[in-house]
């Protein structure tokens, strides 16, 4: 198994501003505003997969639709300024519904922290008798409330591409890309924002796709099969007994190795 000293190595070779560049993070670090930034970086995470260089290229066209200003684009979102955008799974559709979504909650209700907030205070107060919440069900019961939040108000015809990037946490899967958006947003700078302070750094989750599973399996750090919410859960675990303050920080060191061996 890799040492925690080595991974330490990793991270500070890593976690350093020249990382944002060829990263989907760049996306919200052209912004100055925390509402501008957490749209933006929710924006990013939606559609970050696939191949890095396409997707990057596809959110440069989206926001030069938006012409750069995130809220004032949700605020005042009408589908036909999106003519043809799409990527992959998301067609025109399945974004505009993501967007009008965006705009009642931004006019409505506060916006993207808020809602992230509600899901996971919510679940935090209100424990089962005697029972000890483990973080890692608070994070998912936030992700729920998030995607009931856009699956209530989403139109009844809505599509497969809205779904894939509004996905379910409680279909199992890894939610690689909620996790790596609430990394961004609490986690503090250089690279990440640490813009929401309603929960620690210590209860992040690793961002966990195919790439980061192989890498963590050669690290000794995972050993279930399946990539799915549970290996992200055991990953997490593993690192926190290296930093338990900060067990995400790990995942520049993931990436670093990753580097290494190419």
């Amino acid at each position: 198994m890799i040492t925690k000293t080595e991974l330490d190595e990793l991270v500070k070779k890593y976690e350093v501003p020249e990382f944002i560049a060829p990263d989907p993070i760049s996306i919200p670090h052209i912004f100055s505003t925390k509402k501008d930034i957490e749209i933006a970086g929710f924006i990013a995470s939606l559609v970050a997969y696939g191949s890095r260089k396409v997707f990057l290229k596809k959110l440069d066209e989206l926001f030069k639709i938006a012409q750069n200003e995130p809220l004032n684009f949700i605020l005042n979102f009408e589908p036909e300024i999106l003519g043809d955008f799409n990527y992959r799974f998301g067609k025109p559709d399945d974004f505009a519904e993501i967007f009008k979504i965006l705009r009642t909650l931004y006019e409505k209700d506060g916006g993207l922290e808020e809602l992230f907030k509600y899901g996971y205070s919510h679940f935090a107060d209100r424990p089962e008798a005697g029972e000890k919440i483990h973080s890692s069900a608070r994070v998912q019961k936030m992700f729920s409330t998030v995607t009931d939040y856009f699956y209530s108000r989403a139109d009844q015809n809505a599509a497969q591409g809205f779904y894939f990037m509004i996905p379910d946490p409680r279909k199992g899967g890894a939610m690689k890309r909620m996790c790596m958006y609430l990394r961004w947003m609490v986690r503090k700078p250089p690279v990440d924002f640490g813009i929401w302070d309603f929960m620690p750094q210590s209860e992040l989750l690793i961002p966990l796709d195919v790439h980061v599973a192989r890498i963590s399996r050669e690290m000794g750090l995972l050993t279930r099969k399946q990539n799915d919410f549970k290996a992200v859960i055991e990953l997490s675990e593993n690192l926190k007994k290296f930093d338990p303050q900060d067990p995400s920080k790990y995942d520049f060191a993931l990436f670093g190795y990753g580097v290494l061996r190419t």
